[in-house]
């Protein structure tokens, strides 16, 4: 096989490696945004309303939460009625999610989770609806009561979605009262939900990639009216941030990541040959090029088929479990987290948190729609962009890899702030709020 062919199936593979607005804070949602029912039995997805708004209609419409009552006990009725398959046959996770923890997820699903409670945060929060590019995107958008608060727009991944980030919308917007905060410390928070995700529309032809995805963000911030803002993601969420900064919108003050795109090319196809590390890597450079070999030895297999055929995922469209084990899988740290959860041990996570995920992509029916962004995405996850504004690094232990300062630094020219973590993993902001929220507090003091 040539380097050619081999560079490509990299760089293909690494790609696939990653899960790879106009009101105060004060107003409420209206209830003329429904999503209408349709995870139920007949299988029908549920889909944003759009109130007859055309594709270059510019308006921004709120956005109302409540699924029926049949939803949910279709759902209960689901899980319950699973087809369990017999215990892996090793005493780790090896060959997978493991049984034991999947039916202690279903028993608390079917016999104890409130999908209410959730729905009542969401709908306590101002949330809207605006179509660009003919598309419905769905975001939540706080204001802060402070003054000369910094716009952030924070954007989920796979599989994640804007549940992540509902534990820093009130932290970050009224930091006084959270974290030792400063008023000084505000931000304005818009927290899109990505094409074929949550409560925004599906696309119905090829072309939402993560370079769309970026021009709709940016698009999306101009129609809020902010003249300048920062932006943050991981995952997916990163990707479209840096693909925004590339863009350079003069808006666009900086970027913060939790999932820093660094590794030096050399490094990366060494590491997904499995080859032994380098000599002459440093110790922190040692530790991410060890979980690099590892994730690309054992982490791609969902990914792959999402790159390669997100049609053939019927199973996780129509069986809940089958969907939460494929969710449950995504990286080795934040299974093992949630293993713990599951076996009663206090975590950045609860069940409840984990739960309230799932059933948003359960009850949106876009198990298929999300895996579709794999497919759309032709590029390199890892790899270098050479973004050139302002960039923040925060490196959690237990992300993919955590990123050393030394590549960060290379990476990004502009680099304005670096930390290293004592703890969390690939959902920083779902995990660990409280760091996240003092990350970004400290990335972007320099941009105030």
């Amino acid at each position: 096989m040539s380097d050619e062919i081999n560079n490509d199936r990299r760089r293909f593979l690494g790609a696939a490696a990653m899960s790879l607005a106009a009101a105060p804070f004060g107003m409420m949602a209206s209830g003329n945004a429904q999503p209408s029912s349709g995870s139920s039995a007949a299988g029908a997805a549920p889909a944003p309303a759009k109130t007859g708004a055309a594709a270059d209609d510019s308006s921004i419409r709120p956005f109302h939460v409540n699924f029926p009552d049949a939803d949910l006990a279709d759902l209960r009725r689901r899980v319950s009625a699973t087809k369990w398959p017999e215990r892996e046959l090793v005493t780790d996770a090896t060959q997978g999610v493991q049984l034991a923890t999947t039916q202690k997820l279903a028993q608390y699903w079917a016999a104890n989770y409130d999908w209410r409670k959730v729905e009542a945060r969401l709908n306590a929060l101002p949330q809207f609806i605006t179509t660009i590019d003919g598309l419905d995107i769905h975001f939540i958008h706080v204001r802060s009561k402070h003054a000369n608060a910094l716009p952030v727009i924070v954007t989920h991944g796979w599989p994640g979605s804007i549940i992540e980030q509902l534990k820093i919308i009130a932290p970050l917007t009224d930091p006084t009262a959270y974290y030792g905060g400063k008023a000084e410390d505000a931000f304005d928070v818009v927290i899109p939900s990505l094409p074929g995700y949550g409560f925004s529309g599906k696309p119905t032809a090829t072309g939402w990639d993560p370079q769309r995805i970026a021009r709709a963000w940016i698009v999306l911030m101009k129609r809020l009216g902010y003249k300048r803002y920062v932006a943050q993601g991981g995952d997916w969420g990163n990707c479209v941030t840096e693909l925004m900064a590339l863009k350079a919108p003069p808006e666009l003050l900086g970027m913060h990541t939790n999932m820093a795109a660094t590794v030096p090319a050399d490094i990366d196809k060494a590491a997904f040959s499995g080859a032994p590390a380098p000599a002459n890597l440093s110790a922190d450079e040692g530790r991410a090029y060890d979980q690099l070999v590892f994730f690309y030895r054992h982490g791609l297999g969902y990914a792959g088929e999402m790159a390669n055929r997100p049609e053939t995922l019927y199973g996780i469209a129509d069986s809940p479990v089958g969907l939460a084990a494929w969710i449950l899988d995504h990286d080795a740290a934040s299974y093992a987290l949630i293993a713990r959860v599951f076996d009663g041990q206090p975590e950045g996570l609860t069940r409840d948190d984990i739960l309230e995920n799932i059933t948003l992509y359960w009850l949106t029916n876009t198990a298929v729609s999300s895996a579709r962004l794999y497919w759309e995405y032709k590029g390199g996850f890892f790899d270098v962009r050479n973004v050139t504004i302002p960039v923040a690094v925060s490196a959690f232990p237990d992300e993919i890899y955590q990123a050393p300062r030394s590549w960060a630094e290379k990476a990004y020219p502009k680099l304005i702030y670096y930390n290293r973590l004592p703890k969390g993993g690939h959902f920083a902001a779902w995990e660990q709020p409280e760091f996240f929220t003092t990350e970004l507090r400290a990335s972007f003091k320099s941009l105030r």
